[in-house]
């Protein structure tokens, strides 16, 4: 691919909070720009992004879904990300592999609980944004309260291009200030027609302000328009649109725009926007990895060194094992044998394809800043680098957090239960945040995942996609364990059978660790009192010693532990000794160290009408939350909670029962905090009775 050709694609993720717009304004791309010959709506099950049932039952987005796109002599990947916070881990492998994003508000609610979530991982990912406030044909809408909550909540520096022109049922058009005039939108039988005007009269002061500060803002980020700026001279549009474009690439802006997806008003002004301001791959600074501890760069070079993540892996019934590749670096072709970086093994590309959402278009190569899917990499993981073999690197890889909630799955028939494992398996390599193990005491599957929703769609697909039956559980709480002490403690094992004993000899240190930060180990032996080879040894005991804890069986999290001291013998001692060892030292030495229980805790936010509040927070104290904050939003109140996992099993339910039907609420994990001994005691017994 040539520079030339390069610089005409975007990759862009479009994210927001459930139900914010995302999927109906990636609906209207595809539509305008004629990918799509017929409009898809969210409602009525239709759109084309979600393909799954799942999908067009509930009315919203699961997976990530990705499209390749042509307008404006652009290539544009899309990818289509899912609001409900269960799905987390693919907004988050999403962001990872995309240039640019749209970040969607709603025009009437402004800055929710997932766009925040949203914003902060785009931010860690160093994503550049613009944001389009849609919705402002709702009652309610307001569109400088959402710029304002953009500001204030998000700390972005937003900058409207566009102003407004009426809003809720009188919301009728735009003010384009790049070009100074306006854009009328007008419903006809056939549909919405456009029609560029003069600025309205009483807009217009309104207007030139806004653009004088668009200057401003924008010169104070960009050089070049800077010197503008001080000769005293209006820049030209041209040079306006290159400096916001310079700013918003560095992230140091963020362009703002308003519409109505839904009646295709300022769907075609987004689309202009994120060609003008978002970057190509060529734009991009070089990706960065490492091989054997020297950092490597690769620029986006179709003729370089090939580098690509696969960012998804997906089961499909008529290709196989489907993986979702970026192309960083070089050009991927079919029948190439590339290196999966750092797993020391090699697999050949059978096929490519384009993707858009469950269709694809067979192509030969992808090359650098492309998007697409391969079929034959069998054992590619999500986060494998695909890499050139002469050339290894191991790109930066993605972060998932750990599942919450459990639940056991029993089949129901022979057949299903030799199915099961397999099915599950395909699901595990799709999925980062979801786990499948049996568990050894009862012979039962548990499966462990972000949240209710998220088991519900798993079972669900079990059967609809894998013709497996199962039942499940109740679903139960991912509870850990931790110390809340600091022990030292010696321990020694010996062992003689009558050939060669075995000998091994450790003091370790356990101390309470930092929120979130699993096991850490660290050695201080001095004097080579245990030989080099066997510390391993010692580190991958302590590791399958904290499978189980002490109080109640659960796995075993946040501690340090620190080697300080020990010996060996020359004869009995070995890597074998040295692992029973360190693992029975850490199981006492956390016996010692006053083990607890901890909970999963989540972060809730609940939206009610004003007369029900007091029900709704008295609910929720009795479910041993605590009440964070209270804010009042368009008519409504919006209570902020932190709640035990435990407690919220059903709220839903309760939730509509004590609102008739008029509140909603979202929640995500937040951190593990110590359980109330009373409620130890119980879960102590509990699982006794199990074991």
């Amino acid at each position: 691919m040539a520079g030339g050709a390069m610089k005409r694609i975007r990759n862009i993720g479009i994210a927001a909070h459930i139900d914010a717009g995302k999927t109906t304004v990636t609906e209207r791309i595809l539509f305008f720009t004629g990918k799509s010959h017929k409009l898809g709506e969210v409602h009525d099950g239709r759109a084309v992004m979600d393909w799954m049932p799942q999908e067009r039952e509930r009315g919203i987005t699961i997976p990530s879904a990705a499209t390749t796109d042509y307008g404006k002599e652009h290539r544009i990947n899309i990818i289509d990300t899912p609001g409900h916070v269960d799905f987390t881990a693919e907004v988050e492998r999403s962001l990872r592999v995309v240039d640019g994003t749209v970040a969607l508000f709603c025009a009437v609610s402004g800055v929710q609980p997932q766009s925040e979530a949203v914003w902060r991982q785009a931010e860690r990912y160093r994503v550049p944004r613009i944001a389009f406030i849609n919705k402002m044909d709702r009652t309610g809408a307001d569109f400088w309260a959402a710029l304002g909550e953009i500001r204030g909540e998000l700390g972005a520096n937003a900058v409207p291009l566009v102003l407004p022109i009426g809003a809720e049922q009188e919301f009728r058009g735009l003010v384009d200030l790049l070009d100074m005039h306006a854009i009328l939108y007008e419903e006809t039988p056939t549909g919405v027609e456009l029609r560029q005007t003069p600025i309205p009269a009483e807009l217009k002061y309104e207007a030139i302000k806004e653009r004088e500060k668009l200057i401003e803002r924008a010169s104070e980020q960009d050089d070049s328009l800077l010197e503008v700026f001080m000769e005293g001279r209006a820049p030209t549009r041209a040079e306006l649109r290159d400096g916001l474009r310079a700013a918003t690439i560095a992230g140091r802006l963020v362009p703002v725009l308003c519409g109505s997806a839904f009646r295709n008003k300022g769907v075609r002004r987004l689309l202009d926007a994120v060609v003008d301001f978002l970057p190509s791959p060529g734009d991009a600074p070089p990706v960065r990895g490492q091989w054997e501890g020297a950092d490597v760069e690769r620029g986006p070079d179709p003729e370089g060194p090939l580098a690509g993540l696969v960012f998804k892996v997906q089961a499909d019934r008529h290709v196989g094992r489907l993986s979702f590749v970026r192309v960083y670096s070089g050009t991927l072709k079919v029948g190439q044998t590339v290196a999966l970086g750092g797993r020391d093994k090699q697999q050949r590309v059978a096929r490519l394809f384009e993707v858009h959402a469950n269709r694809r278009q067979p192509v030969e190569e992808l090359s650098a800043g492309e998007v697409g899917a391969a079929v034959g990499l069998s054992d590619a993981l999500t986060g494998d680098t695909l890499c050139d073999p002469e050339h290894p690197v191991i790109l930066e890889a993605m972060e998932f957090p750990a599942p919450v909630i459990d639940l056991a799955l029993i089949p129901n028939s022979r057949r299903d239960a030799d199915r099961l494992g397999e099915a599950l398996a395909h699901l595990v390599g799709e999925d980062p945040t979801f786990l499948a193990q049996s568990d050894p005491e009862t012979g039962q599957v548990v499966v462990s995942g972000m949240g209710e929703l998220h088991l519900e769609i798993i079972v669900d697909r079990l059967q609809r996609e894998f013709d497996v039956g199962v039942t499940p559980g109740r679903p139960q709480v991912a509870y850990r364990e931790t110390a809340t002490a600091e022990v030292e403690y010696e321990h020694r094992h010996v062992k003689q059978t009558g050939g060669r004993g075995q000998y091994a000899h450790v003091v370790i240190r356990l101390q309470p660790g930092e929120p979130g930060s699993g096991l850490q180990f660290e050695e201080k032996v001095s004097g080579g009192r245990i030989p080099r080879e066997f510390i391993p040894a010692v580190r991958r005991g302590v590791v399958e010693a904290t499978a189980e804890g002490p109080h109640g069986g659960y796995p075993v999290v946040d501690v340090a532990v620190t080697l300080l001291d020990g010996s060996a013998h020359e004869v009995d001692s070995s890597e074998q000794a040295f692992r029973t060892c360190g693992a029975a030292a850490f199981r006492e030495a956390l016996r010692r160290a006053g083990p607890r229980v901890l909970e999963p805790y989540m972060a809730v936010e609940v939206t009610v009408p004003e007369e029900q509040t007091g029900t709704v927070m008295g609910d929720l104290a009795s479910r041993r939350g605590q009440i964070l904050g209270v804010e009042q939003k368009g008519g409504v109140q919006i209570l902020r909670a932190k709640v035990p996992l435990a407690e919220m099993f059903g709220y839903s339910t309760e939730l509509r029962s004590m609102t008739s039907g008029r509140g909603t609420f979202t929640m995500h994990f937040e951190r593990y905090e110590l359980v109330p001994h009373e409620l130890a005691e119980k879960l102590r017994a509990a699982s006794a009775e199990v074991r």
